[in-house]
């Protein structure tokens, strides 16, 4: 079954800048808002298309998060990318392309895994690492010489393409290191003034980001979770391993994607989660909200529908439900951003540890923790 036949199931409920940019901070642009969340209007996507060709910013809605787009074949608008969000030079950027036929241009070859995938979940939440061609430049793509590529499963983010030229490049429209935004409201917080335009599709679908998924190894490596997990990308490939970085907990053992090895998805306050039996997790909790209470400060909770109840003081944000864990990832990054807008000194939050949507909740949670984890 395709990702966008599932993804049309779902409920939804409501650093430092590259050496090259260093003089060229981006801020009080005029930035346009456009209202889409009734699906596509043509005229002002004719506008925010052009805004890409000539080389500008526009960040726009997908299935996973919000992303902030520009020409992934001008080196100059990869750069304003890079600017804007104050992100690390070296983190690759991924190129949204909305017609399969439009990878043979930025890529040496198609492999036969990568028609296998792209048959199975193209449109949706699925990156895939090729070997690049000379169409697209180093500061695309961190300075590799391989490329990573998705097709949305968005039909917003995909007339932008069509109008932007084919290829646009695509990371998470927010301040980098800060929790990736669901919602257009989200981006203006963070990219308001920095960016040329901003199209509100309504929230997101997902809510976390894209699984990657590199084919240019021997076999098939993760190398970031997401909403197709190892046992879809298995029933398509066979064998299919999960980098060890992600996997170990291990300092000496690092991720191999280049992005991995940065701060993400971090609220303002310090974020603790709490691992083990659920009884055990809600009185850890619980005694910890207490003690920190107690010291003056403002502490903040993350629940889910089943254990709501079982917290008694603080500020508690549910996040979803395990019956559902879509509910969850849907919710996660807004609520860590909500907890930033109360000004809450310390969270708290449960585990989700599964093997299905679970795992990316886990690798995004555990970054915005930064590794700070009790185990009861």
């Amino acid at each position: 079954m395709q990702a966008a036949k599932r993804i049309a199931n779902v409920r939804f409920t409501a650093c430092r800048l590259p050496p090259e940019c260093n003089e060229r901070r981006v801020t009080d642009m005029q930035t346009i808002l456009m209202d889409m969340t009734k699906g596509v209007d043509e005229a002002q996507m004719a506008q925010a298309g052009e805004i890409i060709r000539t080389g500008g910013l526009v960040a726009f809605p997908t299935e996973t998060v919000y992303g902030l787009g520009g020409n992934a074949l001008d080196p100059d608008a990869s750069r304003k990318i890079y600017a804007a969000k104050g992100r690390p030079s070296d983190n690759p950027l991924i190129v949204h392309i909305a017609d399969f036929e439009a990878i043979r241009k930025i890529v040496t070859d198609v492999p036969e895994q990568a028609e296998k995938l792209a048959k199975a979940f193209w449109p949706g939440p699925l990156t895939m690492i090729l070997n690049k061609s000379s169409a697209v430049p180093l500061a695309t793509t961190g300075g590799l010489n391989t490329v990573a590529i998705r097709m949305p499963d968005n039909p917003v983010a995909l007339a932008l393409i069509r109008a932007g030229g084919g290829y646009i490049a695509a990371p998470s429209a927010n301040t980098s290191g800060r929790p990736s935004p669901t919602k257009a409201s989200h981006v203006m917080d963070d990219l308001s003034g920095k960016i040329d335009c901003v199209i509100d599709g309504g929230p997101v679908g997902i809510g976390v980001e894209s699984t990657i998924v590199d084919l240019t190894e021997e076999e098939p490596v993760i190398l970031r979770p997401g909403y197709i997990n190892q046992h879809m990308l298995e029933a398509v490939l066979g064998t299919v391993h999960m980098d060890k970085g992600l996997i170990i907990n291990d300092p000496g053992v690092h991720p191999k994607a280049p992005g991995m090895k940065y701060r993400h998805y971090a609220p303002k306050a310090s974020l603790t989660i709490v691992r083990g039996d659920a009884a055990r997790v809600e009185t850890k909790i619980n005694e910890l909200v207490a003690a920190d209470r107690a010291k003056g400060l403002r502490v903040g909770i993350i629940a889910t529908r089943e254990s709501r109840a079982d917290y008694h003081q603080g500020i508690i944000r549910v996040v979803g439900t395990r019956a559902e864990e879509i509910t969850i990832s849907q919710h996660l990054f807004a609520i860590l951003r909500e907890f930033d807008d109360i000004g809450v000194d310390r969270i708290y939050s449960e585990a989700f540890d599964s093997e299905e949507l679970g795992t990316a909740i886990m690798n995004r949670l555990v970054k915005a923790a930064g590794h700070q984890i009790i185990e009861v």
